[in-house]
């Protein structure tokens, strides 16, 4: 079986706004800048360069996705129950750094 691995996704909606909270929380994760994804691009749908190239290229079963908080994958609750569920079916698991439940790791917590 191929090796898993730790992804991390932040998104701010404009170029003037700074990614640098976002990228700190992942720092302190020990995230390494080759797995972090992140967009400046409005979240009022899911078509943003780097999101996209991440879930339908890069991630894979048994895969971590770690996003700061919800609101990161998307403003609309359809679609964050939606992108939720997507990856719930194919065996990826999300973490938001701001709900520390998601953060434990424990069986069956898919």
């Amino acid at each position: 079986m191929s090796e898993t691995r730790t992804y991390y996704y932040a998104r701010v909606s404009t170029n003037e706004q700074s990614l640098d909270r976002q990228l700190e929380a992942f720092h302190q994760l020990g995230a390494e800048e080759k797995y972090i994804f992140a967009d400046k691009q409005s979240g009022k749908n899911l078509e943003r360069t780097n999101y996209q190239i991440l879930r339908n290229n890069i991630l894979r079963s048994g895969d971590t996705l770690v996003i700061k908080s919800l609101d990161r994958l998307s403003r609309n609750k359809l679609d964050i129950k939606s992108e939720l569920e997507y990856y719930k079916q194919n065996g990826i698991r999300v973490k938001v750094i701001d709900m520390p439940t998601t953060m434990i790791n424990l069986e069956g917590q898919e």
